[in-house]
């Protein structure tokens, strides 16, 4: 077993017993999906719209190649220094090479998924650069020191009060655990942070290959501020957040809102082409951006499993999953967590390492139900489930499902293990629950479902013979 997956399973038992940990969750998940379902109720044909959405981005990852090229060309047009990283060393490296080529000291960030899946604070922190997150939620948590709890909902795990407590030992002072008052608190620092920053730092919900423009969607203004008002702007994201055109946003700008944030639309959508133009009255004086790879052009050469590319990261896989609601964000101990973190990471990191995340699921499906863009994420559970196995097959369980395939294919076999099940379940009763118990791992936490006392053909049989 892993390291990773050894953490894991300590983490989770852990959190899975605390109570008050799981209270909150399920309180800020459960108002949140009042408010969605409203909001999807106010789309003429919400199962139209996945569809569409779905179908959309199938174009554009599956001719990734052309559309890429053509957002590269609309942004080097205006100005726009584009970037390619095939893997996170290589990102890091170039944003290190860009604050060091522009003098710059401090560095200022919205939020941005891509930053963590390389962990490029880290890197920046190591050569020097004061770094800091200007999303509240993100905000919070790196005063914390902690990884975001989840991809929409930084600080989603933590209550007001331990939010105040947080501004009073780092911040010096928090008048009340009022939410505006918090915020206030954190506006008067990270103001300040915008107008002494050298640089800013964005990812991107969105690139428009047909105008070469980014999109960015978010409800603070943050990045806004993050791109204005430093002289370089870097963007990072990730090759398989193109879009096609720029009327794709009427559709998904709303669709992000509605699953992400339970809104009609987001506070602010802005879109980036370039730098600083003749007779702009603000921008920033060099804009870079930097396209990543990191392992998805293997994830796109998999024709089985490439639609994983079609996530808009919204959130919504993660807020109805039933495993991430009793064990939470930070127990997967990687950047993407919930469902779709399981999916993707055993592919972008390490399969053998990180595959015990694709059996951290119930099956249920209500993740792929949710998806705005109809990934299949129970499906490829399974299929990582499979590869994993393929890739390293295990002995014992090899052994063990060969023996089942050959008595499931027998009648008589069948019908003699049904009986002895029987039978051997009268003795399993005295040890149930116990570490004697043959089935531990199951019965410590479920029951164990008794065996019928006779089979439909055993009822049959009998039936039959009682009416003759």
């Amino acid at each position: 077993m892993s390291t990773a997956a050894t953490q894991f399973k300590r983490d989770a038992r852990r959190l899975t017993a605390d109570l008050r940990h799981r209270h909150i969750i399920h309180s800020a998940l459960s108002q949140y999906e009042v408010t969605r379902d409203e909001k999807k109720a106010l789309f003429q044909d919400w199962q139209g719209a996945r569809q569409l959405a779905a179908g959309i981005k199938w174009e554009a990852v599956n001719h990734l190649d052309r559309y890429v090229d053509q957002f590269v060309r609309g942004l080097e047009a205006r100005g726009t220094r584009v970037h390619w990283a095939r893997t996170g060393q290589q990102a890091r490296d170039i944003v290190l090479g860009i604050l060091k080529s522009r003098q710059a000291r401090m560095v200022v960030k919205s939020k941005a998924m891509t930053t963590e899946e390389i962990h490029l604070n880290e890197a920046m922190e190591g050569a020097g650069y004061e770094v800091v997150e200007s999303d509240l939620g993100e905000f919070i948590v790196q005063l914390r020191g902690e990884a975001p709890y989840h991809i929409v909902f930084p600080a989603m795990h933590l209550t007001r009060g331990e939010i105040r407590e947080t501004f009073q030992r780092k911040l010096g002072g928090a008048p009340s655990d009022n939410p505006e008052a918090l915020t206030m608190v954190a506006r008067r620092v990270l103001r300040r942070k915008y107008i002494e920053a050298d640089a800013g730092i964005t990812g991107a919900n969105f690139a428009i290959a047909e105008t070469g423009m980014i999109s960015i969607t978010e409800n603070e203004g943050n990045a806004r501020l993050a791109a204005a008002l430093p002289k370089t702007m870097i963007t990072l994201l990730g090759l398989e957040k193109v879009l096609p055109r720029l009327e794709d946003l009427a559709l998904f700008l709303p669709m992000l809102a509605t699953v992400g944030a339970a809104q009609l639309i987001s506070g602010y959508n802005t879109m980036y082409g370039g730098p600083r133009q003749p007779g702009e009255a603000d921008g920033p004086e060099e804009f870079h951006v930097i396209l990543l790879d990191h392992q998805r052009t293997a994830y796109l050469a998999d024709a089985e499993q490439r639609d994983a590319l079609h996530c808009i990261r919204c959130g919504a896989c993660l807020n109805v999953c039933p495993i991430y609601r009793n064990v939470g964000g930070h127990t997967y101990g990687t950047t993407y967590s919930g469902p779709i973190g399981a999916v993707i990471t055993p592919n972008l990191r390490n399969l053998q390492d990180w595959k015990h995340l694709s059996y951290a699921s119930s099956l249920c499906g209500a993740c792929s139900e949710a998806c705005p863009v109809q990934i299949p994420l129970h499906h490829h559970l399974l299929r990582n489930r499979r590869n994993s196995t393929r890739q390293k097959p295990c002995w014992w369980q090899r052994t063990a499902f060969r023996g089942y395939a050959l008595v499931a294919n027998s009648c008589r076999g069948w019908g003699l293990v049904t009986r002895l099940g029987r039978f051997g379940q009268k003795f399993h009763g005295l040890i149930l629950g116990s570490r004697l118990d043959p089935a531990y791992a199951w019965t410590k936490t479920r029951d164990l479902p008794p065996i019928a006392a006779q089979t439909f053909k055993e009822w049959w049989r009998r039936r039959g013979k009682t009416r003759a």
